[in-house]
């Protein structure tokens, strides 16, 4: 299958056009190059420009008119710089989204997959695993964008030929298995790229940013999915999509991405310094805008409806995160 990935120049986008080819299918790329870096698009047939422009989507399908899916990435995806830009972020995240899957009906392709995050989540009352029926509760402005979303594209789905899958990604780690593509940001927000940029001395410490959660050690929990895992699931999505959302009998489909395991700050860290071989400082800060206790996903319903599931263990996505690492400065160009 022909299949358009959108932000497919970013660290996910360009990950899973990878596992597309590995699967035998063709990934066509729309980015806008705004942050993901245009080598990762390698070979590819490419379209630079802006998921809104309409005319540009309606070239990309004269080329290709055996596009079956689209893939949909194109986002901007930074929790502390949605608190400080919220216009920016539902602008570009919702209003643009919107335009590109209008114009998908409007050229036939009634097939979308959607990245939407698991941030869309409230604090369990319990434990800390969600299933896709969980309470809801956005913190940030970026994770109310990815629910207005999933809800548009209900809205949508319900209204007209569209037929619609949400995945919600818990926190991708690691890069893909040939080293060619991985974390590209030169300062990472997230917790694996600010513990590797204290491992090589570019930050003085890793901050464990919230140490007074309701959580066994105090630190927040996440569900560390390695990101070729995650790139999988999005390959298995669209060749499983029409008998997901029959099997389910709806025109939208939210699926929750993730391992099904919770792993909190500092036993990240603990894990970290295992595979890297030495320690890494580290300090206790106080908690980031926008973010909460954390959750890790039930993902029942992901194996039975894409006959898939995570694979590698958090031991192996640091180790690959840790290589890529040590060469993204030979494929990017700087360190």
């Amino acid at each position: 299958m022909k299949v358009l990935v959108t932000g497919g120049a970013g660290y996910i986008g360009s990950t899973t056009a990878t596992a597309l080819e590995a699967a035998g299918h063709e990934p066509v790329v729309l980015d806008s190059l705004l942050t993901g870096p245009r080598v990762f698009v390698g070979s590819r047939p490419f379209y630079e420009g802006d998921v809104a422009d309409r005319g540009l989507v309606a070239r990309v399908f004269a080329d290709h008119p055996d596009i079956g899916a689209v893939i949909h990435m194109a986002a901007r995806v930074v929790v502390a710089e949605s608190v400080d830009d919220p216009y920016g972020y539902y602008r570009d995240n919702v209003v643009k989204s919107l335009e590109l899957v209008d114009q998908l009906a409007a050229l036939g392709c009634t097939r979308v997959v959607l990245s939407s995050s698991a941030s869309v989540y409230a604090a369990p009352a319990t434990g800390f695993e969600v299933t896709e029926d969980s309470a809801l509760d956005p913190q940030s402005p970026y994770a109310r964008t990815k629910l207005v979303m999933e809800l548009a594209l209900a809205d949508l789905t319900a209204a007209t030929p569209l037929r619609g899958m949400s995945l919600r990604y818990f926190n991708p780690i690691g890069a893909d298995p040939a080293l060619a593509t991985g974390l590209h940001v030169r300062d990472p927000s997230h917790v694996l790229g600010q513990l590797l940029l204290a491992s090589d001395g570019r930050r003085d410490a890793f901050a464990v940013s919230g140490t007074d959660y309701p959580t066994p050690d105090g630190t927040g929990v996440r569900d560390y999915v390695h990101v070729w895992d995650l790139a999988r699931a999005h390959v298995a999505a669209v060749e499983r999509f029409d008998d997901a959302l029959a099997e389910e009998d709806t025109t939208h489909l939210v699926l929750n991405v993730g391992t099904g395991s919770g792993v909190s700050v500092r036993e990240l860290v603990a894990a970290f310094e295992r595979v890297h071989g030495r320690p890494v400082p580290v300090r206790d800060a106080a908690r980031r805008p926008g973010d909460s206790a954390g959750a890790y996903a039930n993902v029942d319903r992901a194996r039975r409806l894409l006959r898939w599931r995570a694979e590698a263990s958090l031991e192996e996505a640091i180790g690959s995160a840790l290589a890529w690492w040590a060469r993204r400065e030979q494929v990017l160009g700087y360190p």
